[in-house]
């Protein structure tokens, strides 16, 4: 099945450029020229992926990444942020936003399309492993759900995918580049400080159900999962 792809940039050049790329790779395209569009596309029709430009005329691409992020229907889906900016603040802004990963402007459109191919792989994020629990959390890879006692957790897909290594590899310590190459995949290109950012995502969605400590820090090592104090 074709993967849909939904494109918001306010640039008509690049948007055309962009969907003729996709395209070309067998993805179906949508286009919205800012964020109030792109709101009405999701809920017509919600994409495998957002392609997002940071700067937007009204909402800007960040804003509308926290919204999406913070909205349990429109959570998981992955977005990749398209940006003249490369500074690492912007980065670590855009990723406590939810974003997956960056494209910087000007840019190939055959590494665009790689980067997307890449993280649609990872918000798979599914091994063929059964139903885990653990410390009174449950995550069943199959469906891709994660609950506490009988309720949802509502994860977005980097932190259900560092969620399900770490139940499936608890009580050992693991560096932030170790996670990195576990969760995240060789060849990205993503700055250990990454690591940090969706820990601390991952422990604010446990911490309604008094679950946080689960994801303990080990200082100087890295993070563990464990059940023990």
């Amino acid at each position: 099945m074709q993967k849909r792809i939904l494109i918001v940039e306010d640039e008509a050049p690049i948007r055309d450029m962009v969907a003729f790329a996709l395209r070309k790779a067998d993805m179906q395209a949508r286009h919205a020229a800012d964020a109030r569009e792109a709101l009405r596309a999701i809920a017509e029709a919600p994409p495998d992926l957002i392609l997002l430009d940071w700067m937007l005329p009204g909402l800007s691409g960040l804003d509308l990444a926290r919204r999406l992020h913070a909205d349990t229907g429109t959570a998981a889906i992955p977005i990749i942020m398209l940006t003249a900016r490369g500074e690492e603040i912007d980065r670590v802004n855009g990723l406590e936003a939810g974003v997956d990963d960056y494209v910087v402007k000007p840019f190939s459109t055959r590494e665009l399309v790689a980067r997307i191919r890449a993280v649609l792989r990872r918000a798979q994020g599914d091994d063929g492993t059964g139903p885990v629990e653990l410390g009174g959390l449950r995550l069943d890879a199959p469906a891709q759900r994660v609950s506490a006692g009988g309720q949802p957790v509502a994860l977005g897909p980097k932190e259900y995918r560092l969620l399900h290594f770490f139940m499936t590899h608890p009580e050992r310590v693991y560096s932030r580049a170790q996670l990195l190459d576990h969760v995240w995949g060789g060849g990205v290109y993503v700055e250990e400080r990454t690591v940090d950012v969706h820990i601390r995502r991952l422990r604010g969605a446990l911490e309604p159900f008094a679950l946080h400590a689960l994801i303990q820090t080990v200082r100087g090592a890295g993070y563990r999962f464990s059940t023990a104090p």
